[in-house]
């Protein structure tokens, strides 16, 4: 099965998910370098706000000559860090009110540039200067714990520091922004224990990156929204493919783990290729202009976005299961349930066009109906935490020997339930339970 649009490199479309959640416009930084050195930099803050919680990426770029020895580029680095920490600082004081989850990261770039280019004024807004050879370093625990004072008795944030090229690395690795909160939070956790315990956990972000991907950490939030889904009977049993990864990851079975790997790489990869696809065809060249069309279109790729490693893997699974279907289900047309992995609450109705004109699913009779159905099912669905349905109606187009997915969507929010409305819920799942017993 092929896809209809045009294959982009992961970096790219793990960059483009999470530019999805950009709050503002990236805005310059003026840092409090030290005045002993004669450093020149440039910064830009970048503002994420994901269903998760606040992300703040400081961006700098270090021009520095090419003769400098290393020793004028740790000194360099090492100033720029400090001034990074004081303007978390300051950020963590001016909303210590709130009550948002969050990440701060600082991402450093030094480059070995001419003498004269550094002195000219090309670094606005955190751009890299051209002709530079960039400096290819980690940091690691140990450089943090030898050279930065953190108070870690203090329940208060950490700032993150990572060199350019593994912040892209992080970024291409993990895919998806809600990987990227979970890897933050890995990081943070072994940061955390080795300025504790004065042990270096890790000794470079690339390793701690390559053992996040093969860590329980990975699969562990699927793990707990499949024991919800099951507990409010939207599942029978556990996720089959869920238990398997799992096992793999526990058993440290190296050759299933890179399997399992790629097949959540491929799916994240081709999960963001079909929603780039179903937002192009939800835009209509007319009404693109409409502030309230434009910010509905945001809040849908921002919802299909939203989706994990392991939860685009389950999503793509159900389509690719499709042509082993029986031939009856595939031409009277078929619905699938699924729910999220990433957030327990958004429900997915994936109904297959049957091929038939005549059909009651055929493309013709339930393409119009497809925000009555999300309204419908959002009524019936006794979960609690319920806040989005998802409902896409699927098509396999046969060109020239190629099928194609074509795919028409509707999201439709759903509104948070009383406290009345939550006990009627709830007592509705005891009884379902109890009869099953």
């Amino acid at each position: 099965m092929s896809d209809a649009t045009k294959p982009l490199s992961k970096r790219f479309l793990a960059l483009e998910a999470l530019t999805c959640y950009l709050q503002l416009p990236p805005s310059a930084v003026r840092l409090s370098v030290s005045h002993t050195s004669d450093i020149q930099y440039s910064a830009c803050q970048y503002f994420y706000k994901l269903p998760v919680g606040a992300l703040r990426v400081l961006k700098v770029s270090l021009p520095l000559p090419s003769i400098s020895s290393t020793a004028d580029i740790e000194t360099a680095r090492i100033a720029v860090i400090k001034a990074a920490m004081i303007w978390q600082k300051h950020n963590l004081q001016r909303h210590e009110d709130s009550e948002t989850a969050s990440h701060a990261v600082l991402v450093i770039d030094v480059q070995l540039v001419d003498n004269q280019v550094v002195n000219t004024d090309k670094t606005k807004d955190g751009n890299r200067l051209p002709d530079t050879e960039s400096i290819t370093y980690s940091f690691g625990a140990g450089y943090f714990m030898e050279h930065l004072v953190a108070d870690v008795d203090k329940d208060e944030q950490l700032l993150q520091v990572f060199s350019r090229q593994d912040w892209h690395l992080a970024i291409e690795r993990v895919l998806t922004p809600c990987d990227l909160w979970q890897f933050l939070g890995f990081h943070l956790a072994h940061l955390r224990q080795s300025l504790i315990s004065g042990v270096a956990s890790f000794e470079s972000e690339t390793a701690l990156i390559s053992q996040f991907m093969h860590s329980d950490a990975l699969l562990s939030h699927a793990i707990s929204v499949d024991n919800e889904l099951i507990k409010n009977g939207l599942q029978d049993e556990p996720n089959s493919a869920l238990i398997a990864m799992s096992l793999a990851q526990k058993h440290k079975d190296v050759g299933l783990q890179h399997t399992y790997q790629q097949h959540r790489e491929q799916a994240s990869i081709l999960w963001s290729q079909l929603s780039n696809q179903i937002m192009s065809l939800a835009s209509e060249p007319s009404t693109t202009t409409n502030k309230k069309v434009v910010d509905a279109q945001t809040r849908w790729q921002r919802q299909l976005l939203d989706e994990s490693l392991f939860s685009r893997h389950e999503l793509i699974r159900t389509l690719y299961k499709h042509p082993e279907r029986a031939l009856t289900m595939k031409e009277n047309g078929y619905v699938i349930h699924q729910h999220s992995y990433t957030s327990l609450g958004r429900h997915y109705v994936m109904i297959f066009y049957g091929k038939g004109k005549d059909t009651a699913q055929s493309r013709a009779a339930i393409q119009p109906r497809l925000q009555a159905i999300a309204q419908d099912v959002a009524l019936r669905l006794p979960l609690v935490e319920l806040h989005h349905i998802v409902v896409l109606g699927i098509e396999f187009v046969l060109e020239s020997d190629e099928t194609y997915l074509d795919i028409d969507a509707w999201i439709q929010p759903v509104e948070a339930m009383t406290q009345k409305e939550r006990q009627l819920t709830k007592q509705l799942q005891r009884l379902n339970q109890q009869n099953k017993i």
